[in-house]
């Protein structure tokens, strides 16, 4: 893997090296690995998490690699550059049409991906749901057991390189139509309540005490999230905008699989 690390590397420098078979072979080899999932462009570590970004640079390189071509799926007609998995029997994932993965993105056993969408470069773990029209970006990574709920928008990452994805940590719920895009981070087993937007730069508040805690970017492990708006003063005048509001913990008797109906009730929020 080391010399294969190196290689990516020195074409990243210098694309003229794409030429070369070596290179070109090391490159579809990254991206087997990451449709195994024997690699991930991001993984936990001490510290968090860590970005690989040699294996995000394999990811953009692959691109120019591949010739544009028609792919036909019954009366569907596709034209693009990256294939699309196959053999899900064998991978014990349950595939509901029309519910499409790039090749190139690991998708766990024991995953449902109702007519929805994932990425080159992403991960799902074990037992997520991808439900109806929600997308998971290129390198996105999803934990064990998340909900993405219905028309959830998880964003993608490819460049700058250095740049963390969204991580979706084991556990949390997602609920419908939620967006969350730019490296944000949403911690394990944490609830976000419909509509809830998740950026870089999104002020996230903590409620539950007597002086409100900030966060940008990132959700605590078991949170429950809820949007909300803040007065902001312009030059026009003062106007409200979004923000998300950190309205309590999840209760540990909370039954996993209802979790978000009972947590976001037991706050008085309607679902």
């Amino acid at each position: 893997m080391e010399q294969t690390k190196q290689l990516i590397e020195q074409a990243w420098e210098d694309r003229s090296l794409l030429e070369k078979k070596q290179v070109r072979q090391a490159i579809e080899q990254v991206i087997e690995w990451l449709d195994k999932g024997q690699i991930r462009v991001a993984e936990p570590s001490e510290d968090g998490w860590k970005v690989n970004d040699w294996v995000k640079k394999a990811v953009i390189l692959y691109f120019p690699l591949r010739p544009m071509q028609k792919m036909e799926a019954g009366v569907l007609e596709f034209h693009d550059k990256i294939p699309l998995k196959h053999g899900y029997d064998q991978l014990k994932v349950r595939v509901v049409p029309h519910a499409v993965a790039r090749y190139g993105s690991y998708v766990a056993p024991d995953v449902i991906m109702m007519p929805s969408y994932i990425n080159i470069g992403a991960y799902v773990d074990s037992g997520t749901m991808v439900d109806t029209w929600a997308t998971v970006g290129s390198c996105a990574q999803i934990g064990k057991g998340v909900h993405l709920s219905g028309g959830v928008g998880i964003g993608g990452v490819l460049e700058p390189v250095q740049a963390a994805p969204v991580i979706i940590e084991d556990g949390a719920f997602i609920g419908s139509r939620c967006i969350i895009v730019e490296g944000a981070r949403i911690g394990r087993e944490a609830v976000l309540g419909a509509n809830v937007v998740i950026t870089a730069s999104t002020r996230i508040i903590d409620v539950t005490g007597e002086q409100p805690k900030e966060y940008r970017g990132y959700v605590p492990p078991r949170s429950v999230v809820i949007p909300g708006m803040r007065p902001k003063q312009f030059p026009a005048g003062e106007y409200y905008v979004p923000v998300a509001l950190i309205i309590g913990q999840r209760k540990k008797s909370t039954d996993l699989k209802t979790s978000l109906n009972d947590a976001l009730r037991t706050y008085g929020v309607s679902v």
